[in-house]
């Protein structure tokens, strides 16, 4: 579709409304188990502090946060030591905390199905893109710091 904007959150939005269409069109496949909804609280709460604060790097550094854009400024601090993708990792936590507060099975498969998408159509290319703004300096990043975890 073009003129269709591909970026991380119209992917996520699309795999939540999966994930409740199909509680929707299939109720009696999901479960509602107290532990798993308190789980999934825990875990959204966690995604949109890591949001939040990678959020705030961004802002500091004053370099674009959206996908394709040429950064500014190589984010290498915070949430950026353990993982080189805090927000889309965040946006997989969330979509995961999603599908285990609707007791969803299928939703677990949307969620893998989106970790995938954000990985090779953001992920890699952006890091490509940082090696090419930062040469070297990225290049150490990118070997010493997990993409996901």
């Amino acid at each position: 579709m073009k003129g269709f904007p591909d970026i991380p959150p119209i992917w996520w939005v699309a795999s939540i409304a999966l994930i409740h269409a199909f509680r929707w069109v299939a109720p009696g496949l999901h479960a509602e188990i107290a532990i798993l909804e308190f789980l999934s609280r825990v875990i959204f709460a966690a995604a949109l502090a890591l949001i939040m604060w990678s959020a705030i790097l961004f802002w500091r550094k004053k370099t674009p946060i959206e996908p394709h854009h040429t950064p500014k400024a190589l984010i290498v601090e915070g949430p950026y030591k353990v993982s080189r993708n805090p927000i889309y990792l965040a946006l997989v936590m969330l979509t995961a905390a999603s599908a285990l507060g609707a007791g969803s099975v299928f939703g677990l498969f949307v969620t893998l199905a989106l970790w995938r998408v954000l990985d090779a159509r953001f992920a890699a290319i952006e890091e490509e893109l940082l090696k090419e703004t930062f040469g070297g300096e990225a290049e150490a990043y990118l070997v010493q710091t997990r993409r996901w975890i």
